[in-house]
C-alpha cells in the first residue's frame, strides 16, 4: 500500500468515528479506568545511545556538536566523525542478553501497572518492525522484535502495554554533523540521519507525513493503549496531523474495546483531549484532570551510562506519592545495557517501591484526591525539571488520598518520614480543620495488624505508631469515616 493509499484508509477511519479530527470532537475523550487507578508505569529508554554509554541519550545529537564533551569524547574513543560515525554503533546493541519474561517480571515485581518502552528515539533508529526503515532492530543491531517481543511478554504478567515516539525531534537532531566533518551527509545513510534541518526551521511536508505514517504503522501493528509523544509536537506545523493522529488511535480503540491514553508536553493537545505530562517535574496542589510525571531513576540520564547519578528508593517513593496526591500518575524510567540487562541497582530501586507498595498501596491504587494533597513544612518546586530539587520531608510532611469503601469513606495520610517519637500529628484533619466532613469511626496504620491507639481534638488527628515500622519509608494512616446520615431530601422524604 503506498502512501496516499495509506492516507485514504486512515481517512476511513477517522470517518467512522465515534471522533473526528476536530478539538471539539475530541474534547469528549476520557481517560481509562485503568490509567487513572493504576498511578504507576514503567518508562524504557533503551537504544543504540546505550552503546557509546557516555552523556546521556543524547549522544548521537551532541557527538557532532563542537565543544561538547560528547564531541571530544568521540574522537579521542572512536576516531574522526566521518570515519567513525553514530551509525557505526548499531550493531553493537547485541541485545544477546534480552529477555523479555524477565523484564515484565520485574516490572510486576515493582507494582507498576503499565510499560511504556520507547519505540523510536531521536536518534531515528526504531526498536520494532517497519517498513518505513531499513535502520530498525529487526534488521540491524538486535534483529529482533524488541518492542514487540516486551509487548508480548508484559501482556502476559497482566500490564498494560504502551509506546513512546520521540521521531519528531529528528528533523534536526543530527544538524550538528552538517558542520563538521561526518557521516550525516554521506548520502549512503541520509535515510538514517535524517533531515539534519536548522531547529528554527518547521518540518516540511515529506517530515511530516513520514511523521504520521510511521505513528499509524505503531498503532496498528503493536495496538498499544498509551501513546506517548516528547515535546518537539507542539510546533505549529505538527497541529493537524496531531488531530488526525487522535481521532485515528481512539477510533481504533474504540474498535479494539480497549481503552488508551495519548501523553503530550506543554501544549501540544487541547486540554481534555489527552494527558498532560510533565517531564521531571510535579504541580502545586490538585490537578483537576489526571496528569502525569515521567522522570527516572537517574539525575543525569535517561539511557545507560557508566556514571549515573542515582535516586535513591525513599526518593522515588515520596516522588510517587506527592504525584498521586496531586491527581497524577507516575512513568518511572529505567536505561537497560546493550546485551539487554538491566543494571541490579535499577531492579534493586524498582523491587524497593515495589516492597513499599505491598504496604501501603491502599493508599495509592484506585484512590483520588481528598480535599487537599498535603500538609507540611516541606514545599515540592512545581514546574518542568524540578526533581533535582526535591526537599528532604519530615514527619510532618504529608500527602492525602482518598476513596469510597463499601462502608463509608476512607481517607489516607501518608507521612514521608517516620517520626522520631513515634507519635504522628495528622492537622488538616483535627477538629478545627473544618475539612473532614465526617466522624472518624476507626484508624489503621497500614502493614500494622493489631489496634492503633489513636484520638481526635481541635489541632489534628494523633495517631500512636506502632514499635514496628511497617516499611522503610514513612508511614500511612487510614481512617475510616462514619456513614453519612441521609437528609430527608437524600431519602425521598419531604417534610
Amino acid at each position: 500500500m503506498d502512501d496516499q493509499q495509506e492516507l485514504e484508509r486512515v481517512a476511513a477511519v477517522i470517518a467512522a468515528g465515534p471522533f473526528d479530527d476536530t478539538w471539539e470532537s475530541l474534547a469528549g475523550y476520557e481517560p481509562p479506568r485503568w490509567f487513572v487507578d493504576g498511578k504507576f508505569g514503567i518508562f524504557i529508554h533503551w537504544g543504540v545511545y546505550a552503546v557509546p554509554a557516555f552523556g546521556n541519550e543524547w549522544y548521537a545529537r551532541n557527538m557532532y556538536r563542537q565543544g561538547t564533551p560528547e564531541f571530544e569524547h568521540h574522537r579521542t574513543t572512536y576516531g574522526p566523525h566521518d570515519e567513525f560515525g553514530y551509525k557505526d554503533f548499531v550493531d553493537d546493541l547485541t541485545a544477546a542478553d534480552f529477555d523479555p519474561a524477565a523484564w515484565a517480571q520485574l516490572f510486576r515485581q515493582a507494582g507498576a501497572q503499565f510499560v511504556v518502552p520507547v519505540a523510536e528515539h531521536h536518534d531515528g533508529f526504531q526498536m520494532y518492525a517497519s517498513d518505513r526503515s531499513r535502520w530498525t532492530a529487526v534488521q540491524r543491531g538486535p534483529k529482533r522484535d524488541v518492542l514487540g517481543e516486551l509487548a508480548e511478554a508484559t501482556r502476559r504478567q497482566s500490564l498494560v502495554f504502551g509506546a513512546s515516539s520521540h521521531r519528531a525531534e529528528h528533523w534536526w537532531f543530527m544538524n550538528g554533523g552538517t558542520h563538521v566533518p561526518s557521516d550525516v551527509l554521506d548520502p549512503e545513510t541520509a535515510d538514517f540521519y535524517g533531515p539534519a534541518q536548522p531547529q528554527t526551521m518547521q518540518p516540511n511536508d515529506q517530515f511530516l507525513l513520514d511523521w504520521f505514517l510511521r505513528t499509524i504503522e505503531l498503532v496498528d501493528r503493536y495496538q498499544p493503549q498509551v501513546l506517548w509523544f516528547d515535546w518537539w509536537i507542539e510546533q505549529p506545523s505538527f497541529e493537524p496531523w496531531l488531530r488526525k493522529v487522535a481521532a485515528y488511535y481512539y477510533n481504533s480503540a474504540a474498535r479494539w474495546g480497549r481503552g488508551v491514553v495519548i501523553q503530550y508536553k506543554y501544549a501540544a493537545f487541547r486540554p481534555g483531549t489527552a494527558v498532560f505530562d510533565i517531564e521531571r517535574g510535579a504541580l502545586d496542589g490538585i490537578h483537576p484532570r489526571v496528569w502525569q510525571n515521567d522522570t527516572s531513576v537517574s539525575r543525569n540520564s535517561w539511557s545507560w551510562i557508566e556514571d549515573h547519578d542515582y535516586k535513591g528508593a525513599p526518593e522515588l517513593i515520596t516522588e510517587l506519592v506527592d504525584v498521586v496526591a496531586k491527581n497524577g500518575v507516575l512513568l518511572l524510567n529505567i536505561g537497560p545495557k546493550p546485551d539487554g540487562t538491566i543494571a541490579e541497582t535499577e531492579q534493586e530501586l524498582l523491587r524497593s517501591i515495589g516492597v513499599w507498595l505491598g504496604v501501603h498501596g491502599e493508599a495509592v491504587y484506585g484512590t483520588r484526591p481528598w480535599t487537599i494533597a498535603a500538609e507540611g513544612p516541606s514545599e515540592q518546586r512545581s514546574g518542568y525539571f524540578t526533581d533535582s530539587s526535591s526537599p528532604s520531608y519530615t514527619a510532618a510532611d504529608l500527602r492525602f488520598t482518598s476513596r469510597d469503601g463499601v462502608e463509608g469513606e476512607f481517607v489516607y495520610a501518608t507521612a514521608l518520614a517516620w517520626p522520631d517519637d513515634d507519635r504522628l500529628l495528622v492537622r488538616s484533619w483535627g477538629r478545627d480543620a473544618g475539612l473532614l466532613t465526617c466522624e472518624v469511626a476507626a484508624v489503621t496504620v497500614l502493614g500494622h495488624d493489631g489496634d492503633v491507639v489513636w484520638s481526635r481534638d481541635p489541632d489534628g488527628l494523633r495517631v500512636r505508631l506502632p514499635d514496628r515500622r511497617p516499611s522503610a519509608v514513612g508511614a500511612t494512616v487510614r481512617a475510616e469515616l462514619a456513614p453519612r446520615v441521609p437528609t430527608p431530601r437524600q431519602t425521598g422524604f419531604h417534610l
